[in-house]
């Protein structure tokens, strides 16, 4: 069985809702089992499950051109994982990412940039989104995969004022795509 984990944090539940979209693009690949992890509790089986995964996909929202202080204090708090750079480590585990900001840019990417070189340090192997730029030309829709053209993983935009209920239905396909290409990936790779 292929385990992937879908590690995030959600400051007002727009990302909670992307994860729960990878997080079911994950668990809709037969022969996988995904699992949804707040980065809120980092417990002990928080961490068990992290160590099972056979691929991580990390999740936080853009704030201030990065991700959010408390998914920070989670990539600090790796450092276990990353002292032991093999067997309980997160070494030649897959890794993706997605994250969601207020405004179309946000410098999303500068937090997608972050997570990739988290990755890197712990070793990983980094999945891209693997999908063409969606809405990028006058036959494009707000209603495209990948609408904000991205690259390096999931993107997601909503609006400051309102709530995770009004996210488009597009980036939460796009996350799911994500989840799944990730579960894919990390059959194709033996897991």
């Amino acid at each position: 069985m292929t385990k992937v984990a879908v590690a995030y944090h959600s400051g007002y539940g727009h990302t909670a809702r992307q994860a729960q979209a990878v997080f079911e693009g994950a668990q809709s690949v037969p022969g996988v089992e995904a699992k949804l992890l707040s980065v809120d509790a980092m417990d002990d089986a928080f961490w068990g499950d992290l160590a099972d995964a056979d691929a991580i996909i990390f999740g936080a929202p853009t704030y201030m051109g990065s991700v959010s202080a408390k998914f920070k204090e989670f990539m600090d708090a790796s450092s276990k994982a990353w002292f032991a750079m093999g067997s309980p480590g997160w070494k030649d585990k897959l890794a993706a990412g997605f994250t969601n900001s207020a405004s179309q840019s946000g410098d999303k990417l500068g937090t997608l940039n972050g997570m990739m070189v988290f990755a890197n340090q712990h070793g990983m192997i980094w999945v891209s989104l693997g999908l063409p730029p969606g809405n990028n030309s006058s036959k494009g829709s707000l209603d495209d995969l990948n609408r904000l053209g991205s690259f390096s993983g999931a993107m997601a935009q909503s609006n400051a004022d309102q709530g995770a209920d009004t996210m488009r239905d597009s980036d939460l396909k796009t996350a799911a795509h994500l989840g799944r290409r990730v579960a894919e990936t990390a059959q194709q790779f033996g897991a």
